[in-house]
């Protein structure tokens, strides 16, 4: 019922209505672009959110993200490079069909897999958040503490190719949270006496620096080393431009198989739709009966990465919604947005604001309908336009619309600069393989994570001793020390495998 509520919210406010038709056009067009990923516009677009209603502002910004990570497959498949890393998995089988004259095939299968992983992907959203929600209702601030460092070691040591460099770039976003007035006492912290410092740094120029402007320069360097694109095939036979109904019951089984991958690793914290796609495609692989063809145009090797990214986006908003702990870079911005408008996420959202939530429900339903039209019928269109847009001429108009944004959200050169400072900083921490996107999501937990440090305290005179009285602290406590030591005893075996291999 409160799901019927949230779709006649949506098509009775044509405002509302008005920012999901955008988002999805305009996620689309963002995904296609090489390099500037569903994450770099909404760091744009977040400023916007300050002058429009929650739910618009909410609804606008988690359908670009859905539909920026359908979009990155068209020019995967058209150009052989994926405009996001969420589609770096379609580029083996997708392009390869695109050099065989079936391009529209493969667009047509990419777009029916992003769908249907999608949908699963919500609907696991939509009734897991809330018999989380319902789970966690009694939770304390000694639990929650014990959340937050559960969700900065897995996010730490997932996110990144080494542990140690993930787990640095999350002390380091933490460390930014700490810079300015003290919450209990109000003294200044790490400000170096500078006034504009006091209130901390802002989150919206922070997110513009690491993943626009750090994204501009990366797009640039690549621009100089000579990377350019493939031009498309057009198709030989009226039938290379379509996906029969024998070869959608053909990839039905592997678009399952791909959405079950990408809704369970959507619910782990980091780890995000690039590892999801890899995984299904190496399993789906391992499952098929024509393994030979896939690498060289199998419409299988399509399906099974697109399902599996986009159903990573509805279960990596569950941590965020029945937690209050985002579970992405993107659901770390929408936890912004949250803010912005005075909403406290977490268990109790759904009785406060949960007119919003299942607003926001509603609207990402309707967006992956009309994500899905788009790409049917306009991808291939998408791609050539995007083409044939010169780089020299997309990524300065970025970096300008990035500055504009920086300053915008509080009229401020002084956040101009910070997103400056910033983008040179996210541009090294690409460079040298640490996590800008782990920096990000530890500096929007860390307040919650220190006043929830600061509440265990206070509840008890044994200290810290209070989190050993509590069951499901320590159970989140010891959640990520197995998983880091899982990964590093792999690595472990992994390193002595690779000289007994050499020898043989």
């Amino acid at each position: 019922m409160e799901l019927l509520n949230g779709f006649y919210t949506i098509f009775t406010t044509p405002e509302t209505l008005m920012f999901v038709v955008m988002g999805s056009i305009l996620g689309v067009i963002v995904g296609a672009v090489p390099g500037l990923t569903a994450s770099a516009a909404i760091a744009m677009l977040v400023p916007i959110t300050y002058y429009i209603d929650p739910l618009s502002a909410l609804a606008f910004l988690y359908v670009i993200g859905k539909a920026g990570r359908f979009g990155g497959s068209i020019s995967a498949i058209l150009f052989n490079t994926p405009g996001t890393t969420a589609a770096a998995a379609t580029v083996i089988d997708g392009h390869a069909l695109t050099k065989k004259g079936q391009a529209g095939k493969a667009l047509k299968t990419a777009t029916t897999a992003s769908v249907i992983g999608d949908y699963i992907g919500e609907f696991m959203l939509i009734f897991g958040a809330l018999t989380i929600a319902q789970l966690t209702r009694e939770l304390g601030p000694p639990d929650y503490f014990a959340i937050y460092v559960c969700a900065f070691l897995i996010i730490g040591s997932v996110i990144s190719d080494s542990v140690l460099k993930g787990i640095a770039s999350t002390l380091f976003g933490a460390t930014l949270a700490m810079i300015g007035l003290d919450p209990i006492t109000s003294e200044p912290r790490y400000s170096f006496g500078m006034v504009e410092l006091y209130n901390g740094f802002s989150l919206v120029p922070l997110l513009i620096g690491m993943f626009v402007i750090s994204e501009v320069f990366a797009q640039v360097q690549a621009a100089r080393s000579g990377q350019s694109h493939h031009d498309e095939i057009a198709a030989r036979k009226p039938e290379d431009d379509q996906l029969s109904w024998v070869e959608f019951i053909r990839c039905l089984p592997f678009i399952g198989r791909g959405s079950f991958i990408g809704a369970l690793v959507g619910l782990i914290p980091g780890v995000g739709s690039a590892v999801a796609c890899f995984v299904a495609y190496g399993s789906s692989k391992a499952k098929a009966k024509n393994k030979e063809e896939w690498g060289k145009g199998a419409i299988e090797g399509v399906a099974a990465p697109e399902a599996a990214n986009n159903a990573v986006s509805g279960p990596s908003m569950i941590p965020l919604l029945a937690l209050g702990v985002p579970g992405s870079t993107i659901a770390a911005m929408l936890m912004g947005v949250f803010l912005i408008h005075g909403i406290q996420v977490g268990p109790k959202i759904f009785e406060t604001s949960g007119d919003i939530v299942y607003g926001l429900f509603a609207a990402g339903l309707i967006g992956i309908a009309l994500y899905g039209l788009i790409g049917w019928f306009l991808g291939p269109l998408i791609g050539r336009v995007i083409d044939k847009v010169p780089q020299r001429l997309i990524y300065p108009t970025i970096l300008a619309v990035a500055l504009i944004s920086a300053y915008t959200a509080r009229s401020s050169m002084f956040d101009v600069l910070v997103a400056c400072i910033f983008g040179l900083i996210g541009y090294f921490m690409r460079t040298l393989n640490f996590s800008p996107a782990a920096a990000i999501i530890a500096f929007v937990l860390a307040p919650g994570a220190e006043q929830a440090l600061r509440q265990s305290v206070l509840l008890t005179d044994d200290g810290f001793g209070i989190f050993l009285h509590r069951p499901v602290a320590l159970v989140f406590f010891a959640i990520p020390v197995i998983a880091i030591g899982i990964r590093i005893f792999g690595r472990m075996r992994a390193r002595k495998a690779t000289p007994a291999e050499m020898q043989t």
